[in-house]
């Protein structure tokens, strides 16, 4: 079990990164937004990775809740981005 949660906590971790790295080079506002977009959704998948893994008692460190914390930080971020995107897409 713990493979598998460890597995997929990788996977929407990982592909955060990827989806900031694309928007960065996207080639329009609504590519930014649909990268955005998918950062966010991967973020709450990691989000929810997370919590099935403190709440499986596979780990509940601190390094899980510092993990949590900064997923937590990272949406709020995300969705400001994204947000502000779409009023600019909104007033072009």
């Amino acid at each position: 079990m713990a493979r598998i949660l460890g597995g997929q906590f990788l996977r929407s971790a990982t592909s955060v990164g990827a989806q900031y790295r694309e928007a960065q080079r996207a080639k329009s506002i609504a590519d930014f937004l649909s990268k955005t977009e998918g950062a966010l959704q991967e973020l709450d998948e990691t989000a929810y990775w997370l919590e099935l893994i403190r709440d499986s008692g596979l780990d509940s460190s601190a390094a899980v809740i510092d993990l949590q914390s900064e997923t937590a930080e990272l949406l709020a971020i995300f969705a400001s981005i994204t947000k502000k995107a779409k009023e600019k897409k909104l007033s072009s």
